[in-house]
């Protein structure tokens, strides 16, 4: 582990490679598990206060689960919060595109102009796990049979996950978090490195 300020950072963040495939794994992880995505107590708000504007973006039956469970709910084995699913599939958030592959109604709002929220930041972060203890918050890396095509692709271009994942770590904890953490991958690289 790797310690920068009050983070824990997992070895693996620097020594795994992945790129998102989509082509290959048509978004699986919106899709598979049993409960939705992690969600921070902040963007329970915002995800109330955005609900009516991204409805265009959604699926007639993700609009339902949310209008139906709330545009939050918790997970029952732990608590925390999640996104809600439809019918115990895919996120309620989640669209598809022609070819079958999952996109992030929220994030297409977004990229539109017509919000300023992205989405969700553990989905931003996948494959990072973020768990916030008392005294120390860790940053995990998080291996899933649906992202093999991620992992071979991102040794395909030799991609560490936390250079892939610049734009959500940045988003999370500023330019200052990412540089330390880029020069502590570097030393990391040259002495475990191969």
């Amino acid at each position: 582990m790797i310690q920068i300020d009050d983070k824990l950072i997992s070895e693996d963040i620097f020594s795994e490679e992945f790129v998102c495939n989509l082509t290959k794994c048509k978004g699986a992880c919106c899709v598979e598990g049993d409960v939705g995505a992690p969600l921070d107590k902040d963007e329970l708000e915002i995800l109330d206060s955005i609900f009516d504007t991204i409805k265009p973006y959604l699926t007639q039956e993700g609009i339902k689960a949310l209008e139906e469970q709330g545009t939050w709910t918790t997970d029952p084995s732990d608590g925390m919060y999640v996104t809600p699913m439809v019918e115990d599939r895919e996120c309620a958030y989640v669209t598809f595109d022609e070819k079958g592959i999952t996109k992030c109604g929220i994030e297409k709002a977004y990229e539109d102009g017509v919000i300023d929220w992205q989405k969700p930041i553990s989905c931003h972060l996948y494959p990072i796990r973020i768990t916030e203890y008392s005294s120390f918050t860790a940053l995990n890396y998080h291996e899933w049979n649906v992202c093999s095509d991620a992992c071979t692709l991102g040794k395909e271009l030799q991609v560490p996950v936390y250079k892939f994942l610049k734009t959500p770590l940045t988003r999370k904890y500023g330019e200052e978090f990412y540089t330390v953490l880029s020069e502590a991958a570097e030393e990391w690289k040259k002495e475990y490195g191969s």
